[in-house]
């Protein structure tokens, strides 16, 4: 598989799986502590489909927010995260989604300068 390449810093993020009140709560979380082209105020919606639905966003790891939200709502199910950028940036984001929910490494698909990582992540216990 060839993966496209991304500036060092960026991480490319899809959420699938999961509602769209889970997949802005995941965002949330990302907005804290990331640059993104996901604007809070253009939320994930749903899209009336029997088809399921995929919701993507680009974080800057090197760019830290200035109005920063913190501590995003706890999740009502499991979502699924696909991301894929530099190994660094990668564990960057990885470390953002720790600080707030339980995350499991579902797979992954690593390059030399390039890696992507299947995500399970869910909602702690006591949280909320």
């Amino acid at each position: 598989m060839t993966l496209p390449h991304l500036p060092v810093s960026q991480v490319e993020v899809v959420l699938c799986d999961c509602s769209a009140r889970d997949a802005e709560r995941v965002f949330a979380c990302l907005r804290a502590h990331f640059e993104s082209d996901r604007r809070s105020d253009d939320p994930p919606h749903e899209t009336g489909t029997d088809r399921p639905t995929m919701w993507t966003g680009m974080y800057d790891t090197a760019a830290v927010p200035a109005d920063a939200e913190k501590h995003p709502e706890p999740l009502t199910a499991p979502v699924t995260v696909d991301v894929q950028g530099s190994p660094p940036a990668v564990r960057l984001l990885r470390a953002a989604l720790e600080e707030e929910y339980t995350v499991h490494q579902v797979g992954v698909d690593a390059g030399d300068q390039e890696v992507q990582l299947q995500l399970r992540v869910e909602g702690r216990e006591g949280r909320g």
